[in-house]
């Protein structure tokens, strides 16, 4: 009898370790632990999903006739206890590319050797596994365009079936018992304040068939706009591994078979299949550089001559994190944040602008909030993602590229449909009014909104101390 170790591959169906593992042993026994260590970094929207997605794994296993072994405790300590217990012979994982993980694993390895027990370490979590593409200098790719031409040509490989019925144990056999999840207070977290959505294999499933079945073909006209419902939202999915990524890229390609048109064929359906594929692609490529510079989840990927002499603004961080910054379209991302631990990736871009170059605030301060409050946290992506704005990272926006969050709200939510939804304050200012909130009088904005605020920044002139600032922090005379 073999253990399968569950971290962020919280299913049965589409997991390359459990599937090994179930071919390899005459019976499996799934294992969760709850590791204080790893719990340190969670947050109430956090925990609150990875409970959900336990819950269901278990669901999951007791259909199969066996049941999930949920502990709490150090896996160092955990997993040979557990080992020994059941008669284990081997113990299974999937990787996990984080640094925090990575050390976390290695002292396992430690702690198994020393028990005697073997242990097996799979690739699972993405497509093609870090360190397979690479440039012809042997490096990992900075740059996004390269990388996808490759990562899109490589095979990718078909989904795995879940262990068959009979294959898995129940912990009932020895002397512990699967029991009741704990609460999340048992963890020491409060409720969350966002009302965080279903997280289990079924929730996934019902999701991306939802999503290859009709908003995909719309994909590449949709995405960057908020108040449509032109994103897949598996992205908390994939975060915990309640679906398979190889599962999820079989979807897109029968969906692809299914377009009008071609993936070259501007605006055809198959166009906005191949877009939402090159998205998983940028889900990969942040993955790729975690895994070769853990490090960049608090250090900037590239550095300039001189250090970047980012603001100290407690004010304006504040009202940022409270959506009241005076900058509609950045107030209403900030707050669906708030409301929904999620917020919409053209969002998530302006947001993060606003932060780095309009208030000249230190990208990790917006990383850290994030981490905080979304429920779809993954370090890679949001690194990747804030570094980007913040002009610091892998193939990151030019420094002199500021985006305009006037700009951005006029283009991307015209009628103010968004902006309404989550800034109750301007539900009855007419859009025109929404996107030129900047360049109206102290006195007409106190007649339209008497409780929205003004502009905490004039962003015309932040654009431009922005941009002197990397100047200067280039050496630039």
């Amino acid at each position: 009898m073999h253990l399968h170790w569950h971290r962020r591959d919280l299913r049965a169906a589409d997991n390359r370790g459990l599937a090994e593992t179930a071919r390899e042993a005459d019976s499996v026994l799934p294992v969760f632990v709850l590791d204080p260590g790893i719990l340190d970094h969670a947050s109430p929207p956090r925990a609150a999903a990875l409970l959900d997605a336990l819950e269901s794994l278990r669901a999951n296993y007791r259909e199969l006739g066996g049941d999930l072994l949920v502990v709490r405790g150090d896996p160092r300590e955990e997993l040979p206890r557990v080992a020994d217990e059941y008669g284990a012979e081997a113990v299974s994982w999937n990787r996990d590319y984080s640094g925090l993980a990575r050390d976390r694993d290695a002292e396992v390895r430690l702690a198994l050797d020393d028990a005697g027990v073997s242990r097996a370490v799979y690739h699972d979590e993405l497509l093609h596994e870090p360190g397979s593409i690479r440039t012809n200098a042997g490096e990992h790719y900075s740059v996004f365009s390269y990388f996808w031409k490759k990562w899109r040509d490589r095979e990718k490989d078909d989904p795995l079936d879940a262990p068959a019925a009979g294959s898995v144990t129940d912990p009932a056999a020895g002397d512990s018992d699967a029991g009741d999840l704990p609460t999340l207070d048992d963890l020491g977290f409060d409720a969350p304040e966002a009302e965080v959505p279903a997280v289990g294999t079924e929730s996934a499933r019902d999701r991306l068939r939802a999503f290859c079945g009709d908003a995909v073909f719309r994909y590449a006209e949709d995405r960057d706009y908020p108040a449509r419902e032109g994103t897949s939202r598996l992205s908390v999915h994939l975060k915990y591994g309640t679906v398979g990524i190889r599962e999820v890229w079989r979807a897109t390609e029968d969906a692809m078979a299914r377009a009008d048109g071609s993936p070259d064929e501007e605006g055809s359906e198959a166009a906005s299949v191949g877009e939402y594929q090159r998205q998983l692609a940028w889900r990969e490529f942040y993955a790729h550089v975690l895994a070769a510079r853990p490090d960049v989840v608090a250090s900037d990927y590239r550095g300039y001559e001189n250090a970047v002499e980012w603001r100290e603004d407690p004010k304006g961080l504040r009202a940022w994190k409270e959506g009241r910054t005076g900058y509609p379209i950045v107030d209403a991302g900030m707050r669906q944040l708030r409301e929904e631990a999620w917020m919409h990736n053209r969002l998530r871009m302006v947001v993060a602008s606003f932060l780095t170059k309009d208030l000249m605030v230190d990208w990790r301060a917006g990383y850290d909030w994030f981490r905080r409050r979304l429920v779809d946290h993954d370090p890679g992506n949001d690194a990747g993602g804030w570094q980007w704005a913040a002009s610091t990272g892998m193939d990151a926006q030019p420094y002199f590229r500021v985006f305009n969050p006037m700009t951005q709200g006029e283009r991307y939510d015209p009628d103010a449909e968004f902006v309404r939804e989550y800034v109750p304050e301007l539900r009855d200012v007419p859009a025109e009014k929404i996107h030129a909130w900047h360049e109206l009088s102290d006195d007409e904005r106190a007649e339209l909104a008497p409780d929205y605020p003004a502009p905490v920044v004039d962003h015309a002139e932040r654009r431009e101390q922005a941009i002197a600032m990397f100047e200067k922090a280039r050496g630039d005379d």
